[in-house]
């Protein structure tokens, strides 16, 4: 368990153990739960929460476009004020990364082997990214890796800072359950680091990376990412880490068992990553839930 985690079980207000004790108990220093660290500015808060809202809508905009739409309603930011708030916050426009979109050494590069390609079956097609979660007074990220096929949430982690643990905490945690036939992802540091990188090779799936500017590269995380704010983020407004994780924790079973997708012809996720629904008739034939997802 994380620090953050470790922190998020702290009961401030009980007067039944004293936060020494729960210290102890949890194996955290008892100065950090005095500690408060000087946060963002609540106009900061309020432009990159709208920034999060604009980029989620139109992942194609960069910088420049998401500071004319400011401008428009009436909130003017500096050019480089956008950009460096977009860094922090992990978007770029097509993908994300402060320093999500650096490409590294040429070695750590894959191709994007899912041109023209329909995933077939459950673990056919994995896919990984990043998002910014809002909260009512700072943010997280949330890394999801999504089956493409069923377009069911293999895993997911959520933490306060943009450190590689958390992501490799979410790969293991997939590669535990099955191995993918492909993996794809974005040409980020995350996932062009070597600790990422090894761990997929030992499990023996290939890799593929999105060609670097390409929206479509990465359609269906895109789309799992909308459904997450629009359904779960945007609506409820978490006021810390621990409402943060539990509201998400209750959306993705949410998302995996209960949300018929029109695209699956209103199954769930797990109902087709699972195998639990007989073959589709459509027109008096047969035909594979994987035909009506096509990639560009």
């Amino acid at each position: 368990m994380s620090r953050t985690e470790r922190l998020d079980l702290v009961e401030r207000e009980t007067k039944e153990l004293p936060l020494s004790n729960q210290a102890d108990l949890l194996g955290l220093s008892r100065s950090s739960l005095y500690y408060k660290p000087y946060g963002p500015s609540e106009k900061e808060l309020r432009i990159k929460h709208r920034i999060d809202e604009i980029y989620t809508q139109y992942p194609f905009y960069g910088s420049r476009r998401i500071r004319q739409q400011l401008r428009r309603e009436g909130e003017p930011v500096g050019k480089n004020t956008i950009a460096k708030y977009m860094r922090e916050m992990g978007i770029s426009a097509i993908y994300p990364g402060p320093n999500l979109s650096k490409r590294q050494k040429a070695a750590y590069i894959y191709p994007y082997l899912l041109r023209n390609v329909t995933p077939r079956y459950p673990n056919h097609v994995w896919g990984i990214d990043i998002t910014y979660i809002r909260l009512q007074k700072g943010w997280m990220y949330l890394v999801a890796i999504l089956d493409w096929y069923s377009r069911y949430v293999v895993s997911w982690q959520l933490s306060d800072t943009l450190e590689m643990p958390f992501v490799l905490t979410a790969v293991d945690q997939a590669l535990a359950q099955a191995t993918p036939a492909i993996f794809n992802s974005d040409q980020g540091s995350h996932f062009t680091s070597p600790q990422y990188i090894d761990r997929l090779k030992a499990a023996g799936t290939q890799i593929s990376m999105d060609g670097k500017g390409r929206a479509i590269d990465n359609i269906l995380t895109e789309r799992l990412w909308r459904s997450v704010k629009y359904e779960e983020v945007y609506l409820n407004d978490y006021a810390n880490p621990r409402e943060a994780r539990s509201g998400l924790s209750v959306y993705h079973h949410f998302y995996n068992y209960k949300r018929p997708h029109q695209s699956l012809d209103d199954a769930t996720p797990a109902e087709i990553y699972f195998g639990r629904l007989l073959p589709i008739i459509n027109n008096g034939e047969k035909r594979s839930l994987a035909s009506t997802i096509i990639l560009s």
